[in-house]
């Protein structure tokens, strides 16, 4: 007589672990500091973004009066217009030329000063000194092209002193050669105490025991600038350096517009004041578009072609891989 085994107890199966994917592991981690930059996000959607929808006017022959829905749609003839140009491409060298010019002298300045401020020990005098290459910041064009007016022009403090010893007097307000120059050291003088403040944020990163195992190895000031500081700052640099070269078709409206009739325009035109004259000022909107479109895509390029060199140097750039 054979016994019945009882029938095994059928357990339910676990259910498998449901993954979460990571975005929403990042979303919930982030979402005070994406809150914080929704107010910014909207700045730059009404402000940034939402603009660029009239670029559309780069395709049309835009009147004015008819607006975008019913201005006639002429296609690619704006942009070929626009490379037929040789007073363009003129605008386009020129603004090449001043922005590798501010590249090579303008750039290296506020690391310098950051550098040099990080050393001073006693605090009132690098917050004096800060504040002081800070303030120029604020001031609009206007009163910088005026301050040097004052100090460099035809009736300035230097050519009063020139004449006053006999010398001959040299007017570099209104020098077209010297103008690329004139305009760096404008950019320099206004704009280097702001970025100070993102350098020598990138010096408090860097961690002090690295000096003292330096320091400590017997190296000194020199050797931990090199092998500490720098490398600590490298990140930063190259980040604010593809910044610099997306933005380097964009070299000052304003300060080119105000000294256009002082140099005259084949030494101030640029891309910008082209777009203006040629665009807005001769009620040609389409053809200023263009010149926007083209610029906008230029800088687009840049800035890719930039970051990817940084990631090519094992650097961060814009974003991580």
């Amino acid at each position: 007589m054979t016994l019945l085994k009882p029938a095994a107890e059928t357990r339910p199966a676990t259910p498998p672990a449901r993954t979460v994917p990571r975005w929403r592991i990042r979303l919930r981690r982030d979402r005070s500091l994406l809150l914080m930059t929704l107010p910014a996000v909207a700045l730059l959607a009404v402000f940034a973004y939402a603009p660029m929808l009239g670029l559309v006017t780069a395709f049309q022959s835009y009147d004015i009066y008819s607006g975008f829905w019913y201005s006639p749609f002429t296609g690619l003839d704006n942009l070929e217009r626009l490379l037929q140009d040789p007073i363009f491409w003129h605008a386009l060298t020129n603004t090449l030329v001043i922005s590798a010019v501010q590249l090579i002298l303008y750039f290296p300045v506020p690391i310098a000063l950051a550098l040099v401020l990080n050393e001073v020990a006693n605090g009132r005098v690098r917050s004096f000194v800060q504040s002081v290459v800070y303030l120029p910041h604020f001031f609009s064009w206007v009163l910088v092209v005026t301050v040097f007016q004052e100090m460099l022009g035809g009736a300035g403090a230097l050519n009063t002193i020139l004449r006053r010893h006999g010398w001959a007097t040299w007017d570099i307000m209104t020098n077209p050669d010297a103008f690329k120059y004139l305009v760096t050291a404008q950019a320099v003088w206004k704009e280097a105490g702001w970025g100070i403040i993102v350098f020598l944020a990138a010096l408090a990163a860097v961690d002090q025991s690295l000096y003292e195992a330096a320091a400590a190895d017997g190296a000194g000031r020199w050797r931990r600038l090199w092998h500490v500081t720098l490398p600590g700052m490298r990140g930063v640099i190259v980040l604010m350096l593809v910044l610099r070269l997306g933005n380097a078709l964009t070299v000052g409206f304003e300060q080119m517009l105000i000294q256009r009739q002082a140099v005259g325009r084949d030494a101030s035109e640029v891309l910008d004041t082209f777009a203006y004259y040629y665009g807005v000022v001769n009620n040609n909107f389409s053809y200023g578009a263009a010149a926007g479109l083209f610029k906008g895509v230029l800088s687009l390029l840049l800035v890719l072609a930039a970051n990817k060199l940084a990631h090519a140097f094992g650097e961060d750039g814009l974003y991580r891989k």
